[in-house]
């Protein structure tokens, strides 16, 4: 696959908008674009997804609002040391075969099922979202033909996510942010849905763990993809029990 991203950088002007991304009309409709890539309404099928809380809850290791504080910073933990590398990685990407090698080497990362499948279908959804939705930069519909009619790659979600993010015009350091930004939001969302806590309390603990999390961000930003791993190895062990759950509601 030699189909080069940087004549469609070009294309969006990008470059111009990162050298002064803090004036002109242009960035007040960048911010625009960055609400809506955060927003639980774009369907790519983050709430359907729980980071095994529900295997966490039926296993005990949760049993209390305060178990639960101390998973999704472990959830965080993982997010931050295994993908942010990626998404970093995907967001300054310049042709598609360093893209596809990123994802190929997530899916030999990743180390359950029930994680990988759940990537799967997130990347997929946000590659034909965002190429519906963001139609000013064609690059997006010409990747979302290619890869998934090629079946030659995965498109696991934090590569695409970094990769979007980089083509709509956001510089790293917000891409990698907002990645952190909707992994605890899908959480937390999921934990109210699951009556762990109330929609106020939630709100509350979101406010509350945002400075771990900005703290994990700076900790695990830019790096490269050498220095990916998991940092809650048993996490990652109770994410993978959640398809041996007799009933469940989420995907993962």
């Amino acid at each position: 696959m030699s189909f080069s991203l940087e004549a469609m950088k070009h294309e969006m002007d990008i470059d111009k908008r990162n050298e002064n991304p803090a004036s002109g009309p242009g960035d007040s409709l960048l911010q625009w674009s960055q609400w809506q890539l955060l927003d639980s309404i774009l369907p790519t099928g983050g709430f359907a997804h729980a980071f095994g809380l529900e295997a966490a809850i039926q296993a005990r290791f949760i049993s209390e609002p305060g178990d639960f504080k101390i998973y999704v910073i472990h959830v965080l933990e993982n997010t931050a040391s295994l993908l942010l590398p990626f998404v970093y990685k995907a967001s300054k990407c310049s042709d598609l075969d360093t893209w596809s090698n990123l994802d190929k080497t997530l899916e030999a990362m990743l180390t359950n099922e029930v994680s990988r499948k759940a990537s799967v279908s997130q990347g997929s959804a946000l590659l034909r979202t965002a190429a519906s939705v963001f139609v000013e930069v064609p690059s997006l519909k010409n990747m979302r033909d290619m890869l998934l009619a090629s079946g030659a790659v995965s498109v696991h979600h934090a590569p695409v996510f970094g990769l979007v993010y980089g083509l709509l015009g956001f510089d790293s350091e917000t891409s990698q942010r907002a990645y952190m930004f909707i992994t605890m939001r899908d959480i937390i969302s999921a934990a109210t849905r699951l009556n762990l806590v109330g929609p106020l309390s939630a709100s509350v603990l979101q406010h509350e763990i945002a400075h771990v999390a900005e703290k994990l961000v700076k900790k695990w930003m830019n790096r490269s993809i050498e220095e990916a791993c998991q940092t809650s190895p048993l996490q990652d062990t109770i994410q993978g029990c959640h398809s041996y759950l007799f009933s469940r509601l989420f995907c993962s």
